[in-house]
């Protein structure tokens, strides 16, 4: 039985023929990410913002407007209101009321008692609860996180490889975070500590990709001195091609099925690292291969004097 290849062997693209072309569209779509991101915001879940947040499902199928009509008919603040699926099943997210803890949960009863009365046979769920002081240290510590993991990778490539290398998997791991970022703010996708657990899991895929594409591409400058950078960088891609894509197609099996089907707590999850790797394996290519020529890198810019003098005596 003939095995199946994703990667015929032999396979010879000219990836690096189209890197100004996905300079130019990453930095548009990185910068853009930034900007919606910085002015619309996110919608931050209750662990960073605080307050109440209860599940409300019914009978029949409600609209959501009506809903929030209603909500705003109690005086219980500004709510948010998501659809959990269906028309059915929402979620409703409370600011956290001025006062102690028992005017939380005042909050809560006037909610669990007026939809029932607008919507027989509905039914509030406990409310859960999280206090201003203790979100706003989720966030700073969720930040601090994301950023101290992405600057210790660079500092690992850099000591691993080379400065070059440790600037352009920084280069690719900021591309990928804002990318998401900006998804999360265009789609008011929720984001809670399941998606900032998926932006570290982002940043560790995108960078063992990066990693092993840096490690071939390192290892054919030792052995191919007279060959030019941008042939040398095509050759290393084509030969990590098939590693590449079937890791990230079988990851992104399991993570369309948990889409699918899987539980709606993680959906935030899963769509946050399956984007993850389809921008990450996309920047393995374009942005952390690029980068090397962008700053320079050639054949023997490794290589020690003695190694520089005899490789020239070579060439000539």
């Amino acid at each position: 039985m003939k095995l199946l290849k994703l990667v015929p062997d032999h396979t010879n693209i000219d990836f690096m023929r189209w890197r100004n072309l996905a300079l130019v569209l990453s930095l548009i779509a990185t910068v853009a990410s930034i900007a919606f991101t910085a002015y619309r915001g996110l919608n931050l879940g209750i662990d960073f913002i605080g307050g109440q947040l209860v599940r409300v499902e019914f009978q029949q199928p409600v609209r959501i407007d009506d809903l929030r009509t209603r909500v705003a008919q109690l005086g219980v603040g500004e709510a948010s209101i998501q659809a959990l699926g269906n028309d059915r099943t929402y979620q409703v997210r409370l600011p956290k009321p001025p006062g102690p803890e028992s005017a939380s949960n005042q909050v809560v009863s006037k909610l669990r008692a007026a939809l029932p009365k607008d919507y027989p046979g509905a039914r509030v769920d406990a409310g859960e609860s999280v206090s201003g002081k203790v979100s706003e240290e989720l966030a700073q510590d969720s930040a601090m996180a994301i950023g101290l993991a992405m600057l210790g990778i660079a500092v690992y490539i850099w000591f691993r490889f080379e400065w070059q290398f440790g600037v352009g998997a920084l280069l690719t791991l900021a591309h990928d975070v804002a990318m998401t970022l900006g998804f999360f703010a265009f789609t008011r996708l929720q984001v809670d500590l399941n998606v900032v657990a998926a932006f570290l899991t982002i940043v560790g895929y995108s960078l063992n990709d990066t990693v092993v594409i840096y490690d071939r591409i390192r290892e054919n400058l030792r052995k191919y001195r007279k060959m030019a950078i941008i042939p040398l960088l095509n050759l290393s891609l084509n030969e990590t091609l098939a590693r590449t894509v079937v890791t990230s197609f079988t990851v992104l099996i399991a993570l369309g099925v948990l889409m699918l089907i899987g539980p709606e707590v993680i959906f935030g999850l899963a769509i946050a690292i399956f984007l993850g790797v389809v921008i990450g394996t996309y920047s393995s290519i374009y942005i952390s291969s690029p980068v090397l020529v962008w700053l320079g890198v050639e054949p023997d810019s490794f290589l020690k004097t003695d190694d520089k003098d005899e490789a020239q005596a070579q060439t000539a």
